[in-house]
């Protein structure tokens, strides 16, 4: 490590390295960053400081989308919601997608998110 003198104090010369450009965080990053700012302080200061916090948001991100994409075609066949039911009763079919959905983001939370 290299130091820089400033006055009387020795400064650590400390850069970043170039990162190639990045896409935004989704939902699912931003919670599990807000999750590991908040209350796993240790490992979310070692994902910064390596260089590896944004690479391991978007990664949960990613996954958090796709196990969401595989688990609300099960829920909903589970749940009976089907192209009759939202013609037929849409208000109902509305009110079971909103259940599928949420039980799909709270296992995605417990699993990824907050582990």
């Amino acid at each position: 490590m290299t130091y820089i003198q400033s006055g009387d104090y020795q400064i650590p010369n400390l850069t970043l390295e170039e990162q190639a450009e990045v896409k935004p965080l989704g939902k699912y990053g931003r919670i599990r960053k807000r999750y590991l700012k908040e209350h796993r302080t240790v490992l979310y200061n070692n994902f910064l400081l390596s260089g590896n916090l944004t690479a391991h948001l978007q990664e949960i991100d990613e996954t958090a989308n796709r196990r969401l994409e595989q688990m609300m075609p099960e829920l909903m066949k589970a749940a009976g919601v089907t192209e009759s039911l939202k013609a037929s009763d849409p208000m109902k079919w509305v009110g079971l997608m909103n259940n599928c959905k949420a039980q799909a983001e709270e296992m995605i939370l417990t699993e990824l998110i907050y582990n």
